[in-house]
């Protein structure tokens, strides 16, 4: 069943061209692995396993890493009464609700499909922003369900995962105990494919995580109406969680790419554009400045 969200073409052949590359560099990781286990069966096995995992699991591993955990309408009577009005506006199935008790300021959607997924907000972002502005939050997140791209983001991110354990156990087992010519070009060769593979899935997955957030922005504000509200939203957490201890950031990291705004620690975290997460603000902001002097001139 489709849902109300403004579909995005663009979104959806991104996702597409996304999805074949990272099968192609899949097929090639696979036989990396044949090659290192000398077992395609046993290949197979791991690789379809780990995937297996990732995919299914995600959700619940994602809100056992941040701490989340689930909450009902008595428990969280405002939140869920947010969500409730926006998957019914957007004709959505409901996912499940969850709260992080962290002060870094953020969200994230995760989970397969709509039906079996899991809006997460931490205790901090439900402090710092008004109802408008989390609502606008909330939007965001639940477009990330109705699009379908959680589900392309956690299987990218898997491979990227997968490739750069493979790196380190083929550079660890190549440098301990004697081994001889032979077996230690194959090492250096899995060594190289594995490096490939994960570098390429590092730039694919960014990419797509970039316009995807811009997507997101965009359908979440056409739902509510309100860009305003979430350009607010973005400007105040952005602003905050410039403030949060970098230890705290750094620990929420592996999240960048599912987070509403990115938790970012130190300097030079995103050494260009290509290794971002998130288009920068100000980008965000030019976008809804645009998405709502369009929507007021339909107004008028």
């Amino acid at each position: 069943m489709k849902s109300r969200f403004a579909p995005d073409r663009g979104l959806s052949r991104r996702m597409l061209v996304t999805s074949f590359l990272l099968g192609l560099l899949y097929v090639a990781f696979v036989a990396a692995l044949i090659a290192l286990t000398k077992s395609a069966v046993l290949a197979v096995v791991i690789a379809g396993g780990a995937l297996f995992v990732q995919y299914f699991f995600s959700d619940k591993i994602a809100l056992y890493a941040m701490g989340g955990r689930i909450v009902t309408p008595e428990e969280a009577p405002q939140l869920h009464g947010a969500i409730d009005r926006l998957c019914a506006l957007a004709d959505m199935p409901k996912p499940r609700i969850a709260i992080a008790d962290v002060d870094l300021p953020n969200a994230f959607a995760t989970g397969r499909n709509p039906k079996n997924a899991v809006v997460c907000v931490t205790t901090g972002i439900m402090r710092r922003l008004d109802a408008d502005e989390l609502e606008g939050v909330l939007s965001h997140e639940l477009s990330h369900v109705a699009h379908r791209d959680v589900a392309v983001m956690t299987i990218a991110s898997f491979l990227g995962v997968l490739a750069g354990l493979i790196t380190r156990f083929g550079l660890y087992s190549g440098l301990g105990g004697r081994r001889d010519q032979n077996t230690a070009i194959v090492v250096l060769t899995i060594v190289a494919v594995s490096a490939v593979v994960y570098a390429l899935s590092f730039l694919l997955t960014r990419a797509l995580s970039r316009y995807r957030e811009l997507a997101a922005d965009r359908a979440g504000a056409m739902l509510t109406g309100r860009p305003s509200a979430l350009a607010s939203a973005l400007t105040k957490i952005s602003g905050d969680i410039a403030r949060i201890p970098s230890r705290d950031l750094r620990q929420a990291e592996a999240f960048n790419a599912f987070f509403f705004a990115p938790a970012i620690s130190g300097k030079g975290v995103s050494l260009s554009s290509l290794f971002s997460t998130h288009p920068p603000l100000e980008t965000r902001l030019d976008r809804l400045g645009v998405l709502s002097r369009e929507l007021g001139e339909q107004a008028g």
